[in-house]
């Protein structure tokens, strides 16, 4: 499934229904793409029994944030933030609220930048979703926030590769972004039939990263999230890094030999006919390449609607920087709208 780089970079992302006639072909294809995308990125070990502990409860104006902390493989344990909605204003429904996992970009604080009003502008999403009636987790990934390794700064991803060196951190996001999905699903105030994912940036591509192998998810959320190789300016920043941070190394061998052995359009396809929602700015500095972003949005949307499921997938190019504009925030919490809530009717 190989694909010469240069060759994409002259011609666009090769298309995903090529040479596929019908379900069985693609089905065949799909277990390619999968089997190619777990090859690099090692391994999704069994997960860790549910054990949750809570460090401190917060009483905020229009919900309850807990401090929690979770087991994850290999005797690690991740923080995060547990907001639920304030019952008076959200009545529980009867099969229990929807949920998400709320995924925070590139960011040293981590959690804190999507859950607390001490984030970002435009980047408090997970505060946002609570106050609309959503259990909302917000967990640190590794590098960020509470899991920073000592004497090294955010988002510096060389003590994992030395404990980890057949490993990615892309995997290893994965297994903790599943490890949560176990948190949502035991909580008596979580429908776990009605789950999504949303992120910016690196929780965009984290979201659908996930929702590709975790079939948990019901709707993803991608803000500034999906960066195919072909056009990308610096592709090597999926590779390996000194610093700040490797995504897949397996892959800097290929990028030297002017090779990938998959596209991020055949990734994200992994979640469909999950419903997803993606958004792009043609004037993002780190991934600049709106035109090959266009055109992997383009061949996902044919694809949803060669499965039979055209109104599962939207997508959306604005004129704007990296970021998640309020009015496309809106959109997003619309969709999830449809597709979550829709659980409880």
């Amino acid at each position: 499934m190989a694909y010469v780089l240069s060759k994409l970079n002259r011609t666009g992302i090769p298309p995903l229904l090529q040479d596929v006639d019908n379900e069985d072909e693609w089905k065949r294809k799909l277990d390619g793409i999968r089997s190619t995308w777990l090859n690099y990125i090692g391994e999704l070990p069994e997960r860790a029994p549910v054990r949750i502990q809570t460090l401190a409860k917060s009483l905020q104006p229009d919900h309850t944030r807990l401090h929690i902390v979770y087991d994850a493989p290999y005797g690690d344990r991740i923080p995060a933030y547990l907001l639920l909605p304030d019952e008076k204003a959200s009545p529980r429904p009867a099969s229990g609220y929807p949920a998400v996992l709320a995924l925070h970009p590139t960011h040293e604080s981590g959690k804190d930048n999507v859950a607390t009003t001490a984030g970002r502008k435009n980047r408090m999403y997970a505060l946002e979703l609570v106050r609309r009636g959503y259990v909302v987790l917000a967990p640190d990934a590794l590098t960020s926030g509470e899991r920073i390794y000592p004497d090294h700064p955010s988002f510096h991803s060389g003590p994992f590769y030395e404990r980890h060196p057949g490993w990615s951190t892309v995997a290893k996001n994965i297994t903790d972004h599943k490890q949560g999905l176990d948190v949502l699903c035991s909580l008596e105030e979580v429908n776990a039939n009605a789950i999504g994912a949303i992120g910016h940036s690196f929780g965009g591509y984290n979201s659908y990263f996930l929702a590709g192998v975790d079939d948990r998810i019901k709707a993803i959320v991608s803000s500034c999230g999906f960066s195919p190789f072909t056009g990308d300016p610096k592709p090597q920043h999926w590779g390996y890094r000194d610093y700040p941070y490797t995504h897949i190394p397996k892959v800097s061998a290929d990028l030297e030999a002017d090779r990938i052995p998959f596209e991020f359009h055949e990734i994200a396809a992994l979640c469909a006919p999950t419903p997803s929602f993606h958004y792009a700015g043609q004037a993002d500095a780190i991934f600049p390449h709106w035109k090959s972003v266009g055109e992997g949005m383009l061949e996902l949307s044919k694809l949803y609607r060669w499965l039979g499921y055209e109104d599962r997938f939207r997508s959306y190019i604005g004129s704007g920087p990296h970021d998640f504009p309020e009015e496309i925030r809106g959109l997003a919490y619309s969709f999830l709208d449809r597709w979550l809530l829709s659980e409880q009717r």
